[in-house]
């Protein structure tokens, strides 16, 4: 297993205007976070550096032009572009989205080639960043593309986990997405990924339903009776430890929550609002289901505070840790189920 400061966390730099590049600077400004980790930034130095003296900040950065040229205990700044960027804090900016995916297209091929060991993804504008070359609404839907396995959308703050059945689509076509296929698909890709990254053999899991109060029996919608609840207790007859569909406007509020090792919610805003009342600026947004380890803060790119220096770095921090320790625990784990009689055999 590598030592904590050879794990490489790759970082995309997000949409220069906004806080991204702030946050990730103050985190690393500590220099006891070079002992967890060692970071590489797709950006450019330059820019960095202009950054970081707007900001009246002294960390050191490590400019390197190739991947195998990273130096371990360093802040490294991969250049993917040469040229000087005209930055216009808090301004949406098209040419600025354009850096924003050169920057996590190329830290994405790092994490697929293996050069960093997991990726953690400043905030872009998912307005700006459309182009010919990228058309997707967001992170998730291109690392769903580009890596192995389902993604899924959860949201982590301690034991707090929210994951979602759909995610960035509109509310009127939610219904019409959460088929059979959808749910099991979800639910499995949870299961799996609370045993392989958070190291929970039995885990529980809760389910939202999509209608006000579960649907009143079909008063105020059939879907919970007709597609989900099948569904789910399919699943629990076949050994998953799935619960549900339950009202979603009390569940939070009365601390339901709390007995389960994950929820999944039916849509976006559904399990996103209940999460950040909760988490209070500290939640990560973890892309659980695929080979590679991606999480990201739990905010956007703050424009209206951008370049003031004022940015709260507890998310992105919060973000490095998670992707370290779900690192090491899918490492603990693939050691474990490929030698169960060796590892027994030491702890006795």
């Amino acid at each position: 297993m590598k030592k904590a400061e050879n794990i490489i966390v790759g970082i995309s730099i997000g949409d220069l205007n906004g806080i991204g590049s702030e946050v990730i600077l103050k985190t690393f400004d500590d220099s006891r976070m070079l002992e967890l980790c060692t970071p590489v930034i797709f950006a450019n130095v330059k820019v960095l550096s202009f950054i970081k003296k707007t900001l009246g900040m002294e960390t050191h950065l490590h400019g390197i032009d190739q991947i195998n040229q990273i130096v371990v205990g360093k802040i490294n700044v991969l250049n993917v572009w040469k040229e000087s960027v005209d930055l216009n804090y808090g301004k949406n900016d098209e040419n600025i989205g354009k850096y924003a995916i050169t920057s996590f297209v190329t830290a994405t091929k790092a994490l697929k080639e293996g050069h960093v060991d997991v990726l953690v993804t400043a905030p872009i504008n998912k307005y700006n960043i459309q182009s010919e070359e990228f058309k997707f609404p967001g992170h998730t839907d291109y690392l769903d593309k580009e890596l192995e396995g389902n993604a899924l959308m959860l949201m982590v703050q301690d034991n707090l986990r929210v994951g979602l059945l759909t995610d960035h689509i509109p509310v009127n076509e939610v219904a019409k997405h959460l088929t059979e296929k959808l749910i099991i698909q979800k639910i499995e890709t949870i299961k799996l990924s609370l045993i392989k990254d958070f190291g929970i053999n039995k885990p529980k899991i809760a389910v939202l339903a999509l209608n006000p109060h579960a649907g009143d029996n079909g008063v105020i919608g059939k879907e919970d009776d007709e597609i989900l609840r099948p569904v789910l207790k399919n699943l629990f007859d076949k050994g998953t430890l799935v619960f549900g569909p339950f009202p979603a406007d009390g569940f939070f509020g009365n601390g339901q929550y709390e007995k389960y090792d994950a929820v999944l919610a039916a849509y976006h805003d559904q399990g996103l609002i209940p999460f950040k009342t909760l988490s209070f600026g500290n939640g990560v947004n973890y892309t659980a289901g695929l080979n590679r380890i991606r999480t990201s803060p739990d905010h956007g790119t703050a424009y209206e505070i951008a370049g003031k220096g004022v940015a709260d770095h507890n998310s992105f921090k919060e973000a490095v840790y998670t992707a370290i320790d779900i690192y090491n625990s899918r490492n603990q784990h693939q050691e474990i189920t490929k030698n169960p009689l060796k590892i027994k055999e030491k702890q006795l």
